[in-house]
């Protein structure tokens, strides 16, 4: 049986992925003084979620509200200073897919997206993600006006220090994958994992590479080197659910 995985690297994601993490986002965004209120998000408390077919869809729906919400300022000086909000045409009740997806957007380097003919399309994102690339020079113009303003090399220098540090240093934890023993027993990941040309080494200090070690205090969990987050999150195991993300 073909399994298709939601990622599509920095290409972008499949349609439900963003209305979840817009959904994910309304409800955790920062609320500001009413004198102060220049973006308006509406109330789509009604919608409701939409089901994903995979984990890494669920994750990333997170990732991306999450990250909306690091750079919601940002990201809302730049819809202003582009003149891409306000818009007659976008009710407010979609102002938060507006900003998760302007944000994978930038993250794209404004590069459209790749969609795949299997993808069911969803009509609130196809009709902000052309929006959105109607005035992506704009969009683009107006970060580079923020970044110059602000003397930021990149946006994740409109961060406070110390955040950027805690991020830099996440960046580099190795990955704990539970090991899904309702599916698959711990000898069967061992020989899928060697097969795949990763080696077993004795402790966590050891990995480099396509290297893998059990932890220590759970006999179930295993860990691989952070470098290979991409390529761990395209293998069967994980597309099956047989290896979890911690």
């Amino acid at each position: 049986e073909k399994r298709t995985m939601t990622v599509i690297g920095k290409n972008g994601y499949h349609d439900p992925v963003y209305i979840n993490a817009a959904k994910i986002f309304r409800g955790i965004r920062t609320e500001k003084p009413k004198d102060r209120i220049l973006v308006r998000y509406g109330d789509d408390s009604g919608s409701p979620m939409r089901t994903l077919k995979d984990e890494y869809s669920q994750r990333v729906s997170y990732e991306l509200a999450f990250s909306a919400l690091k750079y919601q300022d940002l990201l809302e000086e730049i819809l202003l200073d582009s003149c891409a909000y306000p818009c007659l045409s976008i009710p407010d009740e979609l102002t938060s897919l507006l900003l998760v997806m302007l944000y994978d957007l930038q993250d794209r380097k404004f590069e459209a997206r790749e969609i795949f003919d299997e993808e069911e399309p969803v009509a609130e994102v196809q009709k902000i993600e052309h929006y959105l690339y109607s005035f992506r020079t704009k969009l683009a113009a107006a970060l580079a006006r923020c970044r110059i303003k602000n003397d930021a090399l990149s946006i994740e220098y409109f961060l406070p220090e110390t955040v950027r540090k805690q991020e830099q240093k996440a960046s580099f934890l190795p990955l704990y994958f539970w090991i899904n023993t309702f599916k698959i027993g711990l000898q069967d990941v061992f020989i899928d994992l060697k097969e795949k040309g990763f080696t077993r080494v004795g402790s966590v200090s050891c990995l480099d590479g396509y290297t893998y070690c059990m932890d220590q205090h759970c006999h179930d969990v295993v860990v691989f080197p952070s470098s290979l987050k991409e390529e761990l999150l395209h293998l069967d195991l994980f597309a099956d659910c047989k290896l979890l993300l911690q």
